[in-house]
């Protein structure tokens, strides 16, 4: 049975970093995305495509909104959320004070599907449809979270957290186990429904060079499957790569010595990085997550964007929350922080930009716009809807927008989760303010 939801439509077919924002954006002031078993099978303006409908074909109508694949969050760590909001301490600190102490509880099952449960209600609620997820080292919270994913039928891409040390001994895998747990979550859930499997170091500091090693063969035995970590987030966290891996020439060199660069491969930040290492994520096809409400509050520093989509080797990236440190679900004011962000580093974030990482930047970061990402034709049927006047305030300064992207800018400058009128998944509607 077909289903389609009416209104106004936005969806990015080239990147704005790289092409006219006007070339990159389709946009339909009044129009319609045609669903069946769980993809998009038209879109275009509702004119066209009201009389090609059959009498049994639902349509929702969502006057005033604004239709747009469903967000990508490309970082985030779900065992965190219950330290959102933990004060006062920088990246390695802050770990071992806060990060490692909660992640233990997830060695109860009962708690970690708790979490996920919740964890995936607000990604929905806040119109995010796709996440690349840091689980923790115990596998049970790997099942978790893709166990409520499969009954959300949600793509998730998840991963078991690997790490041999400088970490709690509570915490702590082996090269071994970390391949051999990893390897059984692959077979287990790896293409099973809507489930992708993520190879997950932490990040190089907590990996010995063994464990690296044995990752990077596991990426080899399985090259279909995504990697994800952290690079080059904080300056201590630098020097301390320096220390710890002396024979690289940089952090980025860590990840290409064990096989861990490659497309599909997303790192978490890369605020603090070199030329040299720019080039070497370009040429190896892998991919940053942007993750600036993150970087603000750990006052690690301010990512650069436009210098890693420079146009003579343009990386990948996508946009991110990175919950717990990160501080919001809303992609919306994820944006916003990184217009600021952008600001802090000399150049205006254009909001084409800004919603092109949100949505079709982040599926390509993850190797997923085949899939996800945009309202083309074959795609999975993951859609966002958007109040364009979610609050009196924002409905006054609407009126006052000039054109589009104008527009765009106010509702990522000062929407949040109340912006969110529905989330899609697989052609379903999932969740609906006020019901």
């Amino acid at each position: 049975m077909k289903t389609a939801i009416r209104g106004a439509t936005l969806t990015f077919v080239a990147d704005p970093f790289l092409h006219d924002a006007e070339q990159a954006m389709r946009y339909c002031q009044d129009g319609m995305v045609v669903m069946e078993d769980g993809l998009i099978v038209a879109h275009d303006q509702a004119d066209r495509l009201l009389p090609t409908l059959g009498p049994d074909t639902v349509v929702t109508h969502y006057p005033d909104a604004l239709i747009l694949p469903g967000f990508v969050d490309t970082h985030v760590h779900y065992a965190q959320i219950e330290m959102v909001a933990a004060f006062g301490e920088q990246l390695i600190d802050w770990l071992h004070r806060y990060t490692y102490t909660t992640e233990q509880r997830f060695s109860d099952p009962a708690y970690a599907s708790a979490v996920a449960e919740l964890f995936l209600d607000e990604q929905l609620r806040n119109g995010v449809t796709s996440a690349s997820v840091f689980c923790t080292v115990y596998p049970q919270s790997v099942d978790a979270l893709f166990e409520a994913a499969a009954r959300r039928n949600m793509r998730i891409l998840a991963g078991k957290v690997c790490m041999d040390r400088n970490a709690p001994p509570e915490l702590l895998d082996t090269p071994t186990r970390a391949y051999d747990q990893s390897q059984a979550l692959i077979e287990r859930w790896h293409g099973r429904g809507r489930a992708e499997y993520v190879i997950t170091p932490r990040f190089a500091p907590t990996s010995t060079p063994a464990q690296l090693e044995a990752l990077g063969a596991l990426a080899a035995a399985y090259p279909q499957v995504a990697i994800q970590s952290h690079l080059s987030e904080n300056r201590d966290e630098v020097a301390w790569i320096r220390e710890l891996f002396p024979d690289c020439a940089s952090y980025t060199d860590v990840y290409h010595r064990y096989g861990l660069l490659r497309p599909r491969a997303i790192y978490g930040h890369g605020i603090h990085l070199t030329e040299d290492e720019y080039a070497l994520l370009a040429e190896s096809g892998s991919a940053l997550a942007h993750c600036p409400t993150s970087n603000f509050f750990l006052g690690s520093g301010c990512f650069n964007v436009r210098l890693a989509k420079r146009a003579d080797r343009p990386v990948r990236v996508g946009l991110a929350s990175d919950l717990g440190a990160g501080t919001s679900f809303s992609m919306l004011r994820t944006m916003g922080a990184a217009y600021q962000a952008a600001q802090l580093s000399g150049y205006p974030l254009t909001a084409p930009q800004a919603w092109y990482l949100a949505t079709r930047g982040g599926a390509e970061a993850l190797g997923l716009a085949h899939r996800i990402g945009s309202l083309e034709v074959g795609m999975e049927a993951d859609l966002v809807v958007l109040n364009q006047h979610p609050t009196p305030f924002v409905a006054y300064r609407m009126s006052h927008a000039r054109d589009l992207q104008e527009a765009l800018f106010i509702l990522m400058t000062l929407g949040d989760d109340r912006a969110v009128s529905a989330t899609w998944v697989a052609g379903r509607p999932v969740w609906q303010a006020g019901v």
